[in-house]
């Protein structure tokens, strides 16, 4: 079993930055994949980003390439979401996920954390 608990959500004006955190505790999440989803209000889970837990590999969505980058502290078993020149349409509620298949669909991850509102004011 793993958990996962994000934070850092929070609201900022277009432009700004923010750091989401995903703190991960139980068996095995090391050799899982991890990913990253959002969603607003009224559509469905959209893919963010994806990643090796520890440092090698990452894939983001063209949505937010040059924008987000993912980061580890793997003492600590964090890993975070580095949101750059964030804009309205970034506005959603993110998760963290473990799975270990990953990628870029929503049923291919095991384990989910709780999800922390990230808003954008114009």
């Amino acid at each position: 079993q793993v958990q996962l608990v994000e934070s850092g959500g929070g609201l900022v004006q277009t432009g700004g930055s923010l750091r989401l955190s995903c703190a991960a505790s139980g068996r095995g999440f090391s050799s899982y994949l991890m990913g990253w989803f959002r969603q607003a209000p009224g559509k469905e889970r959209e893919f963010v980003a994806t990643g090796t837990w520890s440092p090698g590999y990452e894939y983001y969505a063209d949505s937010v390439k040059g924008r987000f980058t993912i980061s580890r502290d793997t003492f600590k078993n964090t890993v975070y979401l580095q949101m750059n020149s964030l804009k309205p349409e970034d506005t959603a509620v993110y998760y963290c996920a473990v799975g270990r298949v990953g990628g870029r669909v929503v049923g291919s991850y095991d384990y989910w954390g709780q999800g922390t509102q990230v808003t954008v004011s114009s």
